[in-house]
């Protein structure tokens, strides 16, 4: 558009040179300008133009007699004649006899005159394009006629079929509830439908205009975070990935300031340019999100009522096994020390849940206190190290933290933690086996490990162990509840931390977990 070449025919130069001046502004670099009507058209004769602007009052030639010489030799292209207020009715006289595209009235208006300019090289572009076609129909008419009646009505039918897969094609796209979004790597909109823009408040050429981390951002349990804006690509986006589902993202209404919570697939598509390019559906989970919502509720509030229950079963299992109702036989002790049991780990599984429950709707407040790390990671070891001996497992914990080193942290949840990641490494060491646990503070960050050498976990497996209910891997379950990894992960992100596993078939697993700005210097005692 802005090197098209544009024809200016004004026997002032000073008009011309305005004339230019002001379409160099705007961009465009190939304006030619004449003051003698007879020159531009031997130009013409051998140069084709985009647009043609002529005087209508001109000494050797007016602009009609221009601009009909012009048509002669370039019917499609557009031409705009400027004339005074007195000249207007020849001017659009001059519309109906010549097939002028404008005229514009001097003085003239540079916003008016500019978008004129636009249309009419458009226009050009359009009218020429539309011969091409013309001609092109005509030749392939030719060739038609050669075939047979049968094939005639084939290729009609092909081509009404053709007419309504692009129809349905347009429809699915501009009348799709969900959002369709075009971007190149790093964020940049090029293309988005009508449910997009509803979804942002903004306009499709406004959205051309900004990267899609200013209309979005990812919700986590530390707090809104911002989608990367300094890296090469978002979300990781690949040409080479044919899918990448971004949840827990949320899009923010320009207009009403309403937050949608959304889920976004993106795949890779060809682009002619040969750059990277992703279509990306985003769907409004909002309604999905209140339905999970009054789904965990019901499940915490039934949850919450069988608690009481099950403390009334225990205490008067307790009550039977104590004798405190009276002398009970050898067998009846077994049979109720495992209903016990089972009652104890049926109310442990119904506190986990709560605990998910309440990380999950926000409602649980970390309660952050100043605490001897080393004593809480002693503690969780000797409360372990027993079940370790009895599978001859060679238990080690290696603590290279001041006896007096303080964090700040919920100590509860944090030790809920640790001895679900011991525990785990416990369980799922075969005898004999080996495990180490690693802490220790630097730089103000609390590092926490454990290392065992059991059977370790497939890599495609890792990405799920965190979610809630997963339990083990593909290749072998757990009897557990699937909630403590996930739960571990919910304490140690509310703190503003990170977890994670390196794990290897064959080989071993590490969980490791890390805290940020949690050690307290003040509170550190350098002996010496």
């Amino acid at each position: 558009m802005k090197n098209a070449q544009i024809i200016l025919v004004d026997d002032e130069k000073m008009v011309t040179s305005a004339f230019k001046t002001l379409l160099k502004v705007e961009g465009y670099t190939n304006v030619k300008c004449f003051n003698n009507p007879v020159e531009a058209i031997d130009f013409l004769k051998e140069n084709t133009p985009d647009i043609i602007v002529s005087d209508f009052l001109m000494p050797e030639m007016n602009g009609l007699e221009f601009l009909t010489k012009a048509k002669e030799l370039y019917p499609e292209v557009s031409m705009i004649l400027l004339t005074g207020y007195a000249d207007k009715e020849n001017a659009i006289k001059a519309i109906n006899e010549i097939g002028l595209y404008k005229y514009i009235e001097k003085p003239w208006d540079n916003d008016d005159l500019l978008l004129n300019v636009r249309n009419g090289i458009e226009r050009s572009h359009l009218m020429s394009d539309l011969r091409d076609k013309i001609a092109q129909l005509e030749e392939a008419k030719k060739e038609l006629e050669k075939y047979s009646t049968d094939l005639e009505k084939l290729v009609a039918e092909r081509t009404k079929d053709l007419t309504i897969a692009n129809s349905k094609l347009a429809g699915i796209i501009n009348y799709c509830a969900d959002g369709i979004i075009i971007l190149d790597k790093k964020g940049n909109i090029e293309q988005a439908n009508p449910a997009c823009e509803n979804m942002t408040g903004y306009s499709e050429s406004t959205l051309k205009t900004k990267k899609f981390q200013e209309v979005a951002y990812i919700t986590t349990k530390a707090g809104n975070q911002a989608i990367d804006n300094k890296s090469d690509c978002i979300f990781g986006l690949d040409k080479d990935k044919n899918d990448i589902l971004v949840e827990n993202c949320m899009i923010k209404n320009s207009l009403s300031g309403a937050e949608i919570p959304v889920e976004i697939n993106f795949s890779s598509i060809n682009s002619d340019d040969k750059t990277d390019k992703f279509v990306g559906v985003i769907r409004d989970v909002s309604k999905q999100k209140e339905t999970e919502r009054l789904r965990d509720d019901f499940i915490a509030t039934l949850t919450h009522d069988l608690r009481t229950p099950l403390l009334a079963a225990i205490q008067t299992l307790k009550f039977f096994l104590d004798g405190s109702l009276g002398p009970v036989e050898e067998k009846q002790s077994v049979l109720l020390s495992t209903m016990l049991q089972s009652n104890e780990d049926l109310l442990g599984l119904v506190n986990a849940l709560l605990e998910v429950y309440r990380f999950d709707s926000g409602k649980l407040t970390l309660c952050k206190t100043n605490f001897p790390i080393k004593d809480l990671v002693t503690q969780c070891y000797e409360e372990l190290k027993p079940l370790a001996d009895k599978k001859n497992i060679d238990f080690k914990l290696e603590c290279d933290i001041d006896d007096k080193t303080e964090i700040l942290a919920d100590k509860s949840e944090l030790k809920r933690v640790i001895i679900n990641l011991c525990g785990n490494a416990v369980n799922y060491t075969n005898k004999g086996g080996e495990i180490q646990i690693i802490a220790k503070a630097q730089s103000g960050d609390l590092i926490f490990s454990v290392a065992d050498n059991g059977n370790g976990i497939p890599k495609e497996d890792i990405p799920y162990l965190f979610n809630r209910f997963s339990q083990g891997t593909s290749r072998k379950r757990s009897t557990g509840t699937g909630l403590g990894l996930y739960l571990s992960r919910q304490i140690i992100e509310a703190h503003g931390g990170k977890i994670w596993l390196d794990s290897k078939l064959n080989k071993g697993s590490e969980f490791t977990f890390l805290l940020t700005n949690v050690v307290n210097e003040e509170r550190q005692v350098v002996n010496g």
